[in-house]
């Protein structure tokens, strides 16, 4: 996942903090997206927006790219990503999605994972990926589903605003993000110019081992619910973790068995 764009909590710059957040959610979910792409082995793929290489990593692990290009406008989600994937056939710049520094058609496949949602012009950075590949190549990306299915920020955003309906206000991604639906993601790929547009879900499960394992990443302060979190004076953020603690379902063993799910999209270059 790229950085986030300007608006409420954006703060990612680390990829030891978004990993424990989200990362280890968004690999698996990677894994199973790379899995679905017909593209063949030996082609050239753009990971736009990589973040901390959860993306790239799939790629290179399940399609063996003969060029794998990375870029994200956070320089120490980059550096993450060059410091897990020491590979010859990577690299990873800083750019942004909306603004692709590449020649036309000079890659077989653009992807972009948990990125759409957060750049300013969505249909402006589709535009660019578009361009970036060849005739008959693809362009796919996923995004979670933050209205429903991505349970483990549905849960906080619950108890917050059942606590602060005002502060909360504007903050919540379902709210934020009308985009993440399958839709407006089946109308940005068609009005983008591309053709044989699909769009699925991916589900998968996040199981915490406990109580505190699903609290600590919402101490980390980056993204919207964390930022939020730890905006919080101390006795207000003690009352947010104990409604969490309450709701949530846990099992005998302490375990919290919540999903999460990504909604993606694909289309091929005319």
């Amino acid at each position: 996942m790229a950085s986030e764009q300007p608006g409420p909590g954006r703060l990612w710059a680390t990829g030891e903090v978004y990993e424990p957040y989200v990362g280890r959610w968004s690999r698996v979910v990677a894994a199973e997206f790379i899995g679905r792409l017909g593209v063949a082995p030996g082609a050239r793929w753009l990971d736009v927006g990589c973040g901390t290489g959860a993306l790239s990593a799939a790629i290179l692990a399940r399609r063996a790219p003969a060029l794998l290009v990375g870029m994200d406008p956070s320089a120490g989600f980059l550096a993450h990503a060059r410091r897990s994937m020491a590979d010859p056939r990577t690299c990873f710049l800083r750019a942004e999605a909306q603004a692709l520094p590449f020649r036309d058609g000079g890659f077989d496949a653009v992807v972009s994972g948990l990125v759409l949602n957060f750049v300013p012009d969505p249909p402006r950075a589709v535009a660019a990926m578009r361009r970036a590949v060849r005739a008959g190549g693809t362009v796919a990306a996923y995004v979670w589903d933050y209205a429903e299915g991505m349970q483990m920020m549905r849960r906080f955003w619950d108890a917050a605003a059942a606590l602060d309906p005002d502060g909360v206000a504007g903050r919540d991604e379902a709210l934020r993000f009308a985009i993440c639906r399958p839709g407006p993601l089946r109308a940005l790929f068609g009005e983008g110019g591309l053709r044989d547009v699909a769009v699925a879900e991916i589900e998968v499960p996040t199981v915490f081992r406990d109580f505190n394992d699903y609290w600590a990443p919402f101490l980390g302060g980056q993204a919207p619910a964390p930022a939020y979190c730890m905006a919080l004076p101390e006795a207000r953020r003690l009352l947010l973790r104990e409604r969490l603690r309450a709701t949530l379902p846990a099992g005998p063993d302490g375990r919290i068995p919540l999903s999460a799910r990504a909604w993606t999209v694909l289309g091929t270059v005319p």
